[in-house]
């Protein structure tokens, strides 16, 4: 089926606020993430093999030429192209052999031609390689029928990068790409910002270990624990302590004090809305925190909390699951990356197809877990919803393929309408 792209306003849309002057964008939350979230002071220095998911703390330049040396690009024979007088065929005596590895210690005549293999050295009496398809061996000679080119298969030295070209900036993830272009570069060994220390505090006095006992009444299993836990497994993080704390100003209080000390980021889950029994906000200012901001306009997930504690930094997390995940997903990914020390701290997002009509209350930009169900006639990536998104529940994200960003400004969105689309991690 072929969907017909709609207008729709670029962006979610949330930057449109109507509802409520105390909530922000989620653009105004980056802009205060990246103005208020540093990355750590200190860094260390990894073998190149150990520091796969870590940062780059300073720029990895190249430590010679590359390619060091000019040499053949395939095999055949390296030959003088100004050798190659009057009309073919030419025909040439064959003398020497050269192999990558090979020193090219021997002097070769210009009217003579050398048998030689991809990476080699190129002999400096020679400007080009004929590759062995085009060359008929004869004996002890060579016959060539079309003239070659100056240059032809040949790499020049330096002709990817010299010596002090930076490879890598500082910032950067290193993957096994990376990895590989600091070892083509010549390093053994690189800076990179050390681990991110968390701690994460689940408040509720309801919430109970899954698996660990029946529940009582009243409670419910803790959900937010083992999904945080797997959201904070990367290599660039260490995750130094797991509370769970009752819902009471003082206990809140000692818990995120406490987790302030020692570490750059505390992590909270529940009671960071406006109830009676939501102590978050009251708890982080009586240990002498600050607020950056509180409340985002979206939906699920609009008590969302940035704030800091002495030099540790908190994120407030919303109690249910569904919310929780949303708005890790969109928030504490960037907060984490910027305290990594990552150059590219938001993960990018990209334009999907609605599959289906959509109605809606307008007034907040509104995130749902949506499938990939196909593609458009335009080789464009199609979804679906499988679930309304309530914020309480998490099995709908199994199964879905990332997030899509619903404008806050509408409450009717058509089949074919192009929506911002955030793909989850597959690890």
């Amino acid at each position: 089926m072929t969907y017909l792209p709609r207008q729709i306003p670029a962006g979610c849309g949330c930057d449109d606020l109507t509802t409520s002057s105390s909530w922000i964008s989620i653009d105004e939350a980056f802009r205060r993430i990246s103005d208020h979230v540093l990355p750590s002071a200190p860094t260390e220095t990894l073998p190149i093999q150990d520091v796969r998911g870590r940062v780059l703390a300073k720029p990895v330049c190249a430590q010679c030429d590359m390619p060091r040396f000019d040499h053949a690009a395939m095999d055949g024979y390296a030959v003088d192209s100004r050798a190659f007088a009057g009309d073919g065929p030419w025909l040439f005596p064959v003398a020497g052999r050269i192999a990558a590895g090979d020193a090219p210690n021997a002097r070769y005549a210009s009217s003579d031609a050398c048998r030689i293999f991809t990476g080699a050295p190129l002999p400096v009496q020679y400007d080009c390689v004929i590759m062995q398809e085009r060359a008929e061996r004869l004996g002890n000679s060579i016959r060539f029928d079309e003239r070659p080119e100056p240059g032809e298969n040949v790499r020049r030295r330096g002709e990817a990068y010299q010596s002090g070209t930076e490879i890598l900036p500082a910032g950067s993830l290193l993957t096994p790409r990376a990895i590989a272009a600091c070892a083509a570069a010549g390093h053994g060994s690189v800076r990179v910002q050390s681990r991110v220390r968390v701690a994460l505090i689940a408040t509720g006095s309801e919430v109970a270990t899954p698996g660990a006992q029946a529940l009582e009444s009243g409670q419910i299993w803790d959900v937010n624990t083992p999904m945080l836990q797997s959201l904070l497994s990367r290599p660039d993080v260490v995750l130094h302590d797991i509370m769970r704390v009752s819902d009471s100003l003082e206990s809140i209080r000692d818990a995120v004090q406490s987790a302030a000390a020692y570490t750059d980021l505390v992590v909270t889950t529940g009671g960071v809305s406006v109830g009676d029994e939501d102590h978050l906000h009251n708890a982080v200012l009586s240990a002498g925190g600050e607020m950056i901001f509180a409340g985002v306009a979206i939906k699920p997930g609009k008590p969302i909390t940035l704030g800091r504690i002495g030099k540790a930094i908190w994120l407030g997390l919303p109690g249910n699951p569904g919310s929780a995940f949303v708005t890790w997903s969109i928030f504490g990914e960037v907060v984490l990356n910027a305290l990594s020390g990552r150059q590219e701290t938001i993960p990018k997002r990209q334009h999907v197809l609605l599959g289906q009509d959509l109605s809606r209350k307008a007034g907040r930009c509104e995130i749902r877990a949506a499938s990939i169900v196909g593609i458009d006639g335009y080789g464009r990536d199609v979804i679906e919803f499988k679930s309304g998104g309530n914020s309480g529940q998490v099995s709908h994200f199994a199964e879905a393929d990332g997030l899509a960003f619903l404008p806050s400004e509408l409450d009717h969105v058509p089949a074919g309408a192009l929506v911002e689309f955030l793909p989850f991690c597959t690890n």
